[in-house]
């Protein structure tokens, strides 16, 4: 009597056996929306629209800039490179993210 090899299990199928079990699936998702709070578009004052110009102004492609803007409903903030800045479609690009210059709230430059 030889000990015959069984039939092996694929890898994915063996991999799912370690795979996380959801009870409730969609659970984690649905708690993680709920978790999000929508806020208001800010109404720049005239001070805050004056400090954001000057920095709009020291945005050059290439220098890296950290820029908080209102995307669906929530304020964001993403640093990067300056990629390009569009003046007459009013859009500045941080890598591959495109913001519109009116959704802009700051525009900094991290040392």
């Amino acid at each position: 009597m030889g000990n015959k090899p069984r039939n092996k299990m694929p890898i994915e199928e063996r991999a799912k056996q370690f795979m996380p079990f959801a009870a409730l699936k969609g659970l984690p998702d649905a708690l993680s929306a709920k978790e999000k709070i929508t806020v208001p578009k800010i109404e720049l004052s005239e001070e805050m629209a004056e400090t954001l110009d000057r920095a709009m102004h020291g945005l050059s492609k290439g220098r890296i800039a950290s820029v908080v803007y209102f995307h669906k409903g929530e304020y964001v903030k993403l640093t990067g490179m300056v990629a390009r800045i569009d003046e007459s479609g009013r859009l500045l690009q941080i890598v591959n993210t495109k913001i519109c210059f009116d959704d802009i709230l700051e525009v900094t430059f991290p040392e």
